[in-house]
């Protein structure tokens, strides 16, 4: 793509440099994870200041189409699951809708008495060692290319599972066909966070980059509670959007 800036033109140079940095990011070879120039080589391509050339690169990361790593570059970020909140989907669902072919890279059953008062209070369990185990599934899930989310979820020990179900199928799928357990209502909290060495293996991470932690509260059709899930996403792969209406 040839780069080029007209300084005889009204619109500010900054402003021109954007709008070529927009179209070189859409380009296949960028939207598969391809770093961009470097400033030096771009804003000698440019013909301009690398100042310029980096307000226009601040301009795209506050918009969140392209992340900075620091002592590697800059590269386009990779929106792979977009969820939106009137629309409570299960992963699977989320990920047929947007077309992306999910490949599992761990998986690992258990059972365990879980200790965080959070997940005793959700399933009403009591607080002492004789309470009845919880199924455990971790689960790091991903596209072809790479994995962007570690799962864990607990299940309600009144479901009865017996570690023998295939649980590379969609989970909903599981819990209504041999349950008759349906999930009707999700009640979710995000918060941001650094991945941590162990996230960070599981994602393929550094341990310092950024990390959407995402919380779910998963109900029956009765307001029962069946699943208490956490997931933990790659921010550069992850985007939660809200829609209100007045």
């Amino acid at each position: 793509m040839e780069l080029g800036i007209n300084p005889q033109s009204e619109k500010p140079l900054h402003e021109q440099a954007e709008a070529i940095l927009r179209q070189l990011i859409s380009k296949d070879e960028y939207q598969r994870g391809k770093f961009i120039p470097n400033e030096v080589e771009l804003s000698e391509q440019l013909n301009i200041s690398r100042n310029t050339l980096r307000q226009a690169i601040n301009k795209l990361v506050f918009e969140g189409l392209l992340i900075r790593k620091r002592g590697i570059g800059t590269k386009v970020v990779q929106k792979g699951l977009v969820s939106r909140v009137q629309n409570w989907l299960s992963f699977s669902q989320e990920m047929k809708r947007l077309g992306i072919e999910i490949r599992n890279y761990e998986l690992h059953v258990s059972f365990m008495n879980p200790r965080e008062m959070e997940i005793r209070n959700f399933f009403n369990l009591p607080n002492d060692d004789n309470a009845t185990n919880c199924l455990v599934l971790e689960r790091v899930r991903g596209n072809k290319e790479f994995p962007f989310v570690y799962f864990k979820s607990y299940f309600n020990p009144e479901i009865p599972f017996t570690v023998e179900e295939n649980f590379a199928k969609p989970l909903y799928e599981i819990l209504e066909k041999d349950y008759n357990v349906i999930v009707k209502t999700s009640k979710e909290e995000i918060r941001a966070a650094l991945a941590g060495s162990f996230i960070a293996k599981a994602l393929r991470i550094d341990d310092k980059d950024p990390i959407l932690i995402r919380k779910r509260f998963v109900y029956d059709q009765d307001g029962k509670p069946v699943e208490f899930n956490i997931g933990y996403y790659r921010a550069d792969s992850f985007t939660y959007t809200i829609e209100a209406t007045r």
